[in-house]
């Protein structure tokens, strides 16, 4: 699978465990880092083992407009599943 499509599909996956952990905990979002670095971290990281994997290897790189694509995937999951669920959760 492409690196760029392997990156959505991780961003959705982990926008709906965030969403799903701020429906079950809505004080999860009182914490001092806010959701949505969450999903920032989680590009990072994901950038991180990227490069660490070496530029030279199949896949290359995510551009920026990847990376602020799989950045709105998952938050997006991440707003949609309190939103449907009702919970009372606080991201910014």
């Amino acid at each position: 699978m492409p690196l760029d499509r392997t990156f959505y599909f991780f961003m959705a996956v982990a926008g709906i465990i965030a969403g799903v952990i701020l429906v079950r905990s809505p004080e999860a979002g009182a914490l001092p880092v806010k959701p949505l670095f969450w999903m920032l971290m989680l590009v990072a990281a994901f950038d991180l083992v990227t490069y660490l994997r070496g530029r030279a290897a199949t896949g290359g790189m995510l551009s920026l407009n990847q990376r602020f694509l799989g950045f709105a995937i998952g938050a997006i999951w991440m707003m949609l599943i309190p939103y449907i669920a009702g919970a009372p959760v606080k991201l910014l």
